[in-house]
């Protein structure tokens, strides 16, 4: 797309930064102090001298679309509360810190006042100090208790790697205090032989949502004392908690709460957040509490550089003669290596494991030509290594011993990597959230940084790399989760009446569908009323009947064929797709092929190989609407919103040529299909609708693909969602509306509210899929636009104009209501049933407990 370009060689990457500090405040708490300390910043190149480097060359500079430029921001400091211990502010002096932002001190004191608060600052903005405050100085009061344990408190990360290095700020910080304060992890990882020393002596533990669900609260007589002497517990990066998997967390935290009534503790929640829309609400809706909002950043910030990067066509050809970009991982590989030369510190996200694996291997061999002592700096970090694994590579990026790291969100969320220059995005990572909290790991010790967004090759990226407002202008989104999910309520309730024996009287903490979900449960003989409760009837364990992350089951286990060795897991949900039979896997910068996937077992056998390709699975659905809820006319069509079951098949994969993208060739697969009953948003088109359209019979069903394809693509923008959460199917005739029809649906059981909040954004939606497929440069269709790499159908029949065409018609008779603005995964359907669909997988962030 050359409409939003500037000439090559000509961009406002080199102009001259502003470097006056924003100074205008809310003044937040009566203790305000204007003082502080400014970070030196003299020994680092700065972030526009990076950039120039980056960008140098005519082919460089002309990739760069639009830069960002955030200037400085003065911060503004306050005093502590002077009910926190003296002890404790003298700790924290003596790490360098006089007094707190002025955030950190408000936060402080609702916390005091035992109101649960929700800190929804920006990136390295203090906010674990502003839980940790009022932590550690209930912990040291706690210590003084003839037991030792008066106080307790629990952390919650939806990472082990946030929990590990959290433990070990704490013990830093907490060191003066003596023993007064014990924190300590407990995950998978921990020693089964330092369990019981956590359990009985430990009165700050960290640990994850999956530990609290399969291990604590199951076990809750072992965890007696520690829980009745809970004061607060703390949820950090809370704004991860959405879709299915915060519909999950917020259940457990229900189930939590129960417990600690049985055992006299009514704790205090503190929430951690990145900037958030309405993060009150959100946090509301997480724990079930009135939670108080502290949103006003009073940290100073150093300037940041944002540039949006799009790599360049290359001379390749892809479907259907269609042009192909450079690939968003080659590129970031490039500036991965060019950083990693210039001595700057950085990290790569990419939203996949392989993506982090390849990206790591292809710039070790570009640094190898340069200078070989560069290579063992350079390495990959992804959920899934072993516990070993992960630990060592946190310490070498510690250490400074690493500057290059490709990493998925596995390392996102939270780990305070301080002195970080850069910060490459390997495509829009699914939200603005997201985005945000990646591009602030650099700067994190208040020096400039800079964040440089490459776009992949598909019709969002291709979108938000020449809409920079659509990025820069727009507030982040709000959280989206439904823990009222009859499919997510039952397993919980089945957990808690194995915990404790439910009561009428539980029935409000867990919603108001949980009478009619318990109805349900007793039918199906899950659960028996005895008197006035519900016993659990079953010898398994109820904690067994959900993974909360909402894979679908247990992780597959990747084992090396020729040793047994286990090279670590993969999510149930994803392995049809990351290790059928013939995939390519990388692991540490090893490449292997899956020999055999064993779905009964959990199994995949791989073998060490070379193969100068990747694979990219390729799969089919269908879908069958179950119940309308809602529609509302669009002329004559109607856009609705309802209950549908999907029946999806992985059906085959590609090989593409490793660098370039070029499709190798395509091999068939025999795996099982999965049905799923969900809600989705769906829009049909009339008769006359198409006759105004242009769209006759013969191009029709080209017309709906490719504008199911491009919608789907564009959804995460205005719904919140992450590509691996909704999917896709778009039919010339639907046998249950008898109209030309396409759907767009949630990838989880029960619906996740993407669907409704798709519904709820329509217009605003489907005007930027227009938008997005007219002003595509092509002539018939590409990635950038209407292709999908996963559609099972091999991208056949689409067609770009009459996709335009028939969007046209159909806003021109859309009603203003039917979406107010912003806050992909599709598949193809079998073609005997004139389906055309598309759905595209990625995994899941964090890692499971």
């Amino acid at each position: 797309m050359a409409f939003n370009h500037l000439p090559a060689g000509v961009h406002d990457a080199l102009a001259p930064l502003s470097v006056k500090p924003v100074t205008d405040s809310v003044p937040m708490a009566k203790n305000h102090r204007p003082d502080h300390p400014q970070p030196d910043t003299a020994s680092r190149p700065s972030p526009e001298a990076v950039l120039h480097r980056l960008a140098s060359g005519p082919s460089r500079s002309a990739r760069i679309t639009h830069t960002e430029h955030l200037p400085p921001r003065a911060g503004r400091h306050a005093v502590w509360p002077d009910r926190i211990r003296s002890e404790v502010i003298a700790a924290v002096r003596a790490r360098g810190i006089e007094h707190p932002w002025a955030h950190q001190a408000l936060a402080a004191e609702h916390a005091l006042d035992g109101d649960s608060v929700v800190v929804a600052t920006g990136t390295a903005s203090g906010k674990s100090l502003a839980y940790l405050m009022p932590v550690l100085s209930a912990l040291l009061d706690g210590s003084e208790a003839p037991n030792g344990r008066g106080a307790t408190a629990l952390y919650l990360s939806p990472t082990k790697a946030l929990a590990a290095d959290q433990c070990r700020a704490v013990r830093e910080l907490a060191e003066p205090l003596g023993n007064a304060v014990r924190p300590a992890v407990y995950d998978g990882d921990t020693p089964f032989e330092e369990r019981e020393w956590v359990r009985q002596y430990a009165n700050y533990v960290l640990t994850n949502p999956d530990m609290l669900h399969r291990g604590i609260l199951p076990s809750h007589p072992r965890w007696a004392s520690f829980l009745k002497s809970l004061k607060y517990v703390v949820i950090d990066e809370c704004h991860t908690y959405r879709g299915v998997f915060g519909s999950h967390v917020a259940q457990v935290l229900r189930r939590l709460r129960r417990l600690c009534a049985r055992y006299g503790a009514s704790p205090v929640f503190l929430l951690a957040s990145a900037t958030a829309a309405e993060p009150s609400v959100a946090a509301r809706r997480l724990t079930g509490l009135p939670v108080v909002e502290v949103a006003d950043d009073a940290s100073p910030r150093g300037e940041l550089v944002f540039a949006l990067w799009e790599p360049p066509l290359t001379e390749l050809h892809g479907e259907k003669g269609a042009p192909v970009r450079r690939t968003a991982t080659a590129e970031t590989a490039d500036l991965l290596t060019d950083l990693t030369v210039q001595g700057v510190r950085s990290v790569a996200f990419v939203r996949s494991r392989r993506g982090a694996e390849l990206i790591s291997v292809i710039a070790q061999e570009r640094l190898a030509e340069v200078d070989r002592s560069l290579v063992r700096r350079v390495a990959a970090y992804r959920g899934g290594y072993l516990p070993e694994e992960r630990r060592a590579l946190e310490r070498a990026l510690h250490s400074g011993e690493l500057l290059g790291l490709a990493a998925t969100t596995a390392l996102e969320l939270g780990v305070d990597v301080s002195g970080l220059d850069a910060v490459v995005i390997a495509g829009y990572p699914g939200t603005r959230a997201s985005l945000w909290q990646q591009a602030g790991r650099a700067g994190r010790s208040g020096q400039g940084a800079l964040a440089v967004l490459v776009a992949r090759d598909d019709p969002l990226d291709t979108y938000l790399v020449h809409h920079p407002e659509a990025l820069f202008d727009r507030p982040v989104e709000s959280t989206v989760l439904d823990p009222d999910n009859p499919y997510v309520l039952a397993p919980h309730l089945c957990a808690a009446a194995a915990e404790i024996p439910l009561t009428e009287a539980d029935l409000e903490l867990f919603g108001p569908v949980s009478a009619d979900v318990l109805t349900q449960l007793e039918a199906a003989k899950l659960l028996r009323r005895r008197t006035r409760a519900w016993h659990w009837t079953r010898r398994e364990r109820a904690a067994d009947l959900t993974d909360i992350r909402g894979t679908g089951g247990p992780p597959v286990q990747i084992v090396e064929e020729g040793t047994g060795r286990l090279l670590g897991t993969v999510d149930a949900e994803a392995a049809h797709s990351a290790v059928h039979e013939g995939a390519v896997h990388l692991h540490q910068g090893r490449t292997y092929l899956v020999r055999s996937l064993d779905l009964k077992d959990s199994v995949a056998l791989v073998e060490q190989a070379d193969p100068p390709y990747t694979t990219a699975a390729r799969d089919t659905t269908s879908i069958s609407v179950l119940e309308t809820e809602t529609e509302i006319p669009w002329g004559s069509g109607r856009l609705c919103l309802g209950s549908v079951e999907v029946t999806n098949q992985v059906v085959s994969f590609l090989r593409r040529r490793l660098i370039t993208g070029e499709v190798m060739g395509e091999t068939k697969l025999d795996l099982p299909p999965r049905t799923l009953r969900t809600r989705a948003v769906w829009w049909t088109v009339t008769e006359d609708q198409l006759d105004e359209a242009r769209i006759n019979p013969e191009i029709l069903g080209g017309a709906l693909h490719a504008a199911e394809h491009a919608s789907i693509g564009m959804l995460p923008l205005f719904a919140t969602c992450d590509r691996w959460d909704i999917g896709g199917v778009s039919v010339p005739l639907h046998p249950d509306t008898l109209l030309p029809t396409v759907f767009v649906y949630d990838g989880h059981p029960g619906g996740a509210g993407f669907a409704e909040r798709a519904f709820h954004t329509a217009r605003a939606w489907l005007t930027a899929t227009r938008e997005a497929i007219a002003s595509c440069e092509c002539e018939a269709g590409c990635p950038s636009c209407i292709q999908s790499p996963k559609c099972g159908n091999g991208n056949e029949p689409l067609h770009k104009r009459g996709a335009v065409r028939l969007l046209t018609t159909l806003l021109r008779e859309a009603p203003e209501e039917a979406g107010s603005g912003p806050d992909g995964t599709g598949a193809e359907a079998p073609e005997e049933a004139g389906a055309r669909t598309d759905r595209t997988g990625a995994e899941a962030p964090g890692e499971p407990g």
